[in-house]
């Protein structure tokens, strides 16, 4: 793999530093423990490293060190056996100025403009600026514009008299998690790495590359590695509503998106399947192309596709409720008063995460229109908003509703009961495909 020789290079004697990393001596502090962060800390408490993990949720960081399964797709013994390795939990910022190495893994939403919302970066530099020791490594692993890093830590950094690849390092290496991706975990996928000077990037790959079994990826600047992140979701985005746009035109020819795809995939080269949906949710492909969009417009550039490509998504929830209540009217039920089950509030299959959920978006739409919507998702008892319950799915309840509306496609749910003794089900996952014994209704959405 090529070696990159990114900033100038302040000749750092970097052997205290690689000594304290090959020895496990070096304490690693990760600020945000949420989908990204937690895991991300675990990696290096299994690999020897002591860690503390930091976070400003004191209900988040007592479950933690409780021992207790703060993620639904985590094994049950994942939390205690990060403690039982020396990690620990705690909301005190204080405890940076023990820390050899610092991983920045916060939020970083979109306004309601639309526009990237900075603050929770902002805030964990706040926190961790004045409490570094020298010869701290700072990483920004957030999803973010590119110039973010060098702006927001290194320019802070900068003017508190440090010099970045002599006193403090920094660099971005940027997130790869999938929640419920039992094939690929933190460990398992290579850590693409940009550092601000040639010493700040052999530093962080010696971090990673101490924990991270797949190895890193160095690039030639943190600008790199922040756009290549954006790329990879960008990639997805766009390509996601390609297809979506497609099943909507297909479903005006009477042709099976689900069957073009299958069909499709099996062309050895050339081809990757993508597939439709009610929406994108998550943290990333929702939000992070306009990132991008946002930033280009500082150097005068439009982004057409990134832009498009965030119209047709947006608009599937729309698409999927006039389908339904197309569906409902065929059947001489308008859609005003209707009871509607969603099958699945997450975001995507085998996880408890509703970050923009499109699922949230369609029972918003169902009840605008005068439905009666409620839910059942087997990772997520309790609504985010706190007013709603999942629902028992029994063949008596399912019975009950109008229709019954797929949004997520869990393993957990018994599709053939739905399919015996539901009217009507509109399915945006191909959930019931196969099915077998399925006396109801089922319209593709």
């Amino acid at each position: 793999m090529n070696e990159f020789s990114p900033g100038p290079d302040m000749d750092a004697d970097l052997s205290p530093w690689l000594e304290r990393i090959n020895t496990r001596q070096a304490v690693v502090g990760v600020v945000g423990l949420g989908y990204v962060g937690l895991p991300l800390a675990m990696e290096f408490a299994a690999a020897g490293f002591p860690v503390i993990g930091l976070d400003t949720d004191s209900a988040r960081v007592a479950s933690i060190n409780r021992g207790e399964r703060c993620l639904g797709h985590f094994p049950p013994e994942a939390v205690p056996r990060f403690l039982a390795q020396g990690g620990r939990a705690t909301g005190d910022f204080a405890q940076i100025a023990s820390c050899g190495a610092v991983l920045i893994c916060v939020p970083t939403p979109l306004t309601r403009q639309r526009e990237p919302d900075m603050s929770y970066i902002a805030s964990a530099m706040d926190s961790i600026a004045g409490r570094l020791q020298r010869g701290a490594l700072v990483i920004l692993e957030s999803t973010t514009w590119p110039g973010t890093t060098r702006e927001m830590v290194g320019s802070r950094l900068a003017s508190r008299g440090w010099t970045i690849g002599r006193d403090l390092f920094v660099a971005y290496s940027p997130e790869r998690e999938d929640p419920g991706n039992a094939r690929y975990s933190t460990r398992s996928i290579p850590k693409v790495v940009g550092g601000m000077t040639a010493s700040c990037l052999r530093l962080a790959r010696a971090l990673y590359d101490a924990a991270i079994g797949a190895g890193t990826v160095p690039v030639s600047s943190p600008e790199a590695a922040e756009a290549a992140k954006l790329l990879e979701n960008i990639f997805r985005c766009v390509n996601i509503a390609m297809v979506n746009e497609l099943k909507m035109v297909f479903d005006r020819m009477d042709i099976d998106i689900w069957e073009v795809v299958a069909a499709a995939r099996t062309k050895p080269f050339g081809f990757m399947p993508f597939y439709p949906g009610p929406g994108l949710g998550g943290h990333c492909i929702p939000v992070d192309p306009f990132y991008l969009a946002w930033k280009a417009r500082e150097f005068r550039c439009s982004t057409r596709f990134i832009e498009l490509a965030g119209e047709i998504n947006i608009a599937m929830p729309e698409y999927v409720v006039e389908r339904l209540a197309g569906a409902l009217n065929a059947r001489r039920k308008p859609l005003r008063d209707a009871q509607i089950l969603l099958l699945g509030l997450a975001y995507k299959k085998n996880i408890d995460d509703t970050r923009e959920s499109p699922s949230l978006r369609l029972m918003e739409l169902l009840e605008e229109r005068g439905a009666v919507a409620s839910y059942h998702d087997p990772h997520i008892p309790v609504a985010p908003d706190g007013k709603r319950q999942s629902v028992a799915l029994t063949e008596e309840s399912v019975a009950g509703y109008d229709a019954v509306l797929v949004a997520t496609d869990h393993d957990g749910i018994d599709y053939g009961l739905v399919g015996r003794a539901a009217r009507l089900v509109v399915d945006t996952r191909n959930a019931m495909a196969g099915v077998p014994g399925a006396t109801a209704q089922i319209v593709k959405a």
